[in-house]
């Protein structure tokens, strides 16, 4: 096992996900980290980082929650990013990464059903099931 892949082990077990925000954060820092190993096209990695932030932002109850959800992303995307070039096999395959990056691509965000940051409610708020059907929400695909 490489030392990438014990890495991102470790960090699941010592910081589980308890929130959509971390998940979707651990995912996507996964994805893009290893879409960025794979040397896909950095525009589209970027693009796939923003509609991240956006879903971050939306799960993320309030600005701490999204602040730790960005911390997790971004750890997760550093230690994916890397390759470990003592190991010849890979973390994940790129043909599969590429696969589940196109995917993320194809989700469409209605801007106005997620809001803002300064729309946000306040801690201990229930959210509001306002997704309509074909809208990316934290969950779909798991």
């Amino acid at each position: 096992m490489s030392a990438a892949a014990i890495t991102v082990a470790a960090l699941l077990v010592a910081s589980p996900s308890i929130t959509d925000a971390d998940r979707i954060a651990a995912n996507a820092g996964f994805l893009l980290g290893n879409a960025h190993r794979c040397g896909i096209e950095d525009g589209r990695v970027t693009r796939a980082g923003q509609v991240v932030r956006t879903l971050i932002s939306a799960a993320s109850s309030d600005n701490k929650d999204e602040e730790d959800a960005t911390a997790r992303f971004s750890a997760f995307f550093l230690v994916s990013a890397v390759a470990d070039p003592k190991i010849d096999k890979l973390v994940a395959s790129c043909k599969r990464i590429t696969a589940e990056l196109r995917r993320l691509e194809s989700h469409q965000l209605d801007q106005t059903l997620i809001g803002s940051n300064d729309e946000r409610k306040p801690t201990g708020a229930p959210a509001k099931d306002t997704s309509g059907p074909g809208l990316f929400r934290p969950g779909d695909g798991e």
